[in-house]
């Protein structure tokens, strides 16, 4: 499902419409905007693209009547260009493209199209960016902020990662990784977690992320979906990995180098040689 990095992938996709003129729009008529959207676009231009969090950011030309269009792919929204899917199929998806599953469909002048394609709907489309309310991007946060939101938690730092006003962009795969990446046990409480921990979390998640980002997206870490199912011995260090409800999520971590508070630092690795 989407988390940060598909979005990533999605907004890389999204570029050959940079100055692309918008000539018809058709919008699914269940979406809050749908009236809107039309007729604020057709005759705009894309000047850009942007993401923050798991946000996908069309920026407009002074034509339009709002500065950007936001695209929220909800679990099972893709993006299509030009005919070309970056993501061909989505957990909790179809693998199928169906023109009637088209929740958006942009044409442009050029006779290009940008389409998000969703089965279940639950994607959705605004012209107020939508993100007012979210915390930094996952990629970009800082320990000094993570260190501070933190303090003042008794929730799981699963269930703190988790939330976008936190930190806009994690996903449960992503998070399940830099947890294990980083030697923090999922279910000990934000406020436990010692600063050091945290800055060893910030230090290593970024340029994990980025290797998965470059290889495919969230499935792509070493607690992929085949040990998620699985559960074999832990990569690092031999342990039987642990499937656990943590925040309500399937939750999926060794109980050996994740300390209940990450003190006890992990020996570092990278992706594919923990």
């Amino acid at each position: 499902m989407p988390e940060g990095l598909e979005a990533e992938i999605y907004r890389r996709a999204a570029e050959p419409v940079v100055g692309r003129r918008i000539a018809a729009v058709d919008v699914d008529d269940r979406q809050p905007m749908a009236v809107q959207i039309p007729s604020a676009l057709v005759g705009a231009a894309i000047t850009g693209t942007g993401r923050i969090g798991k946000v996908v950011l069309l920026d407009l030309d002074e034509q339009a009547a709002a500065g950007a269009l936001a695209l929220h792919f909800g679990m099972t929204g893709r993006l299509v260009v030009d005919g070309d899917a970056p993501i061909p199929e989505l957990a909790y998806s179809s693998g199928r493209d169906d023109a009637a599953w088209d929740r958006l469909r942009i044409e442009f002048d050029d006779g290009g199209v940008l389409r998000v394609n969703d089965p279940r709907r639950w994607a959705r489309f605004t012209l107020d960016l939508g993100t007012d309310g979210l915390g930094p991007d996952f990629l970009d946060v800082t320990a000094s902020h993570l260190i501070e939101r933190f303090a003042r938690r008794r929730a799981p730092v699963k269930a703190v990662l988790l939330d976008q006003s936190v930190v806009a962009g994690y996903g449960n795969l992503c998070v399940d990784e830099v947890l294990w990446q980083s030697g923090i046990a999922p279910g000990v409480p934000a406020r436990d977690v010692p600063p050091e921990c945290v800055e060893r979390l910030v230090e290593l998640a970024r340029p994990h992320l980025l290797e998965m980002l470059e290889m495919g997206g969230s499935h792509r870490g070493v607690i992929d979906p085949a040990v998620r199912a699985a559960l074999p011995p832990c990569p690092r260090d031999g342990a039987t990995l642990r499937r656990e409800r943590v925040a309500g999520r399937t939750t999926v971590w060794c109980p050996l180098h994740q300390q209940a508070s990450g003190s006890r630092p992990p020996r570092r690795g990278t992706l594919g040689s923990p």
